[in-house]
């Protein structure tokens, strides 16, 4: 079921495109932003809302990285792996990542602070590598930078 503030912060959504399912990525980015993902309850209630099958919906939201089918940790890990950040150290960083946190690519750490994902590309190349956290980007990477920034996400 949605919350009222949902289907409201929705419905604003659809009256800005001529087609009601054209409203489906922000419709899964309003519920994903009050609940922190999108379960299979919630994808039924937004599908039902928007007046497509869950099937089709769902197809959106596995396609659409940035949605979260199960869930994540209080701060998102992006971390690029496009050929920039590849060439200048990408590997590195990665490794520490892994050493520090203790996952891979698509786990949550067991206390819910960190969850690590790839990325295609931040838009960083000329201060690669980078990644980011939540909203915030991080370029020329080094591990001893990684160290001070992670101590900064509770």
């Amino acid at each position: 079921m949605l919350s009222k503030e949902e289907i409201r912060s929705i419905d604003h959504q659809i009256a800005l495109v001529p087609v009601r399912r054209a409203a489906c990525i922000e419709a899964l980015k309003i519920v994903q932003h009050h609940r922190g993902w999108v379960s299979d309850e919630s994808l039924h209630a937004i599908a039902a809302h928007m007046e497509m099958s869950a099937e089709e919906l769902d197809s959106v939201a596995t396609f659409y990285n940035l949605i979260f089918r199960k869930p994540v940790g209080r701060n998102i890990i992006l971390l690029c792996d496009s050929i920039s950040c590849y060439v200048m150290g990408y590997e590195k960083i990665y490794d520490h990542l892994q050493a520090l946190l203790h996952i891979k690519f698509g786990e949550t750490t067991p206390d819910y602070r960190f969850t690590l994902l790839p990325n295609p590309c931040l838009g960083s190349c000329d201060h690669a590598p980078a990644l980011m956290i939540n909203q915030d980007t991080y370029r020329d990477l080094t591990n001893e930078k990684l160290d001070d920034i992670l101590k900064e996400y509770k």
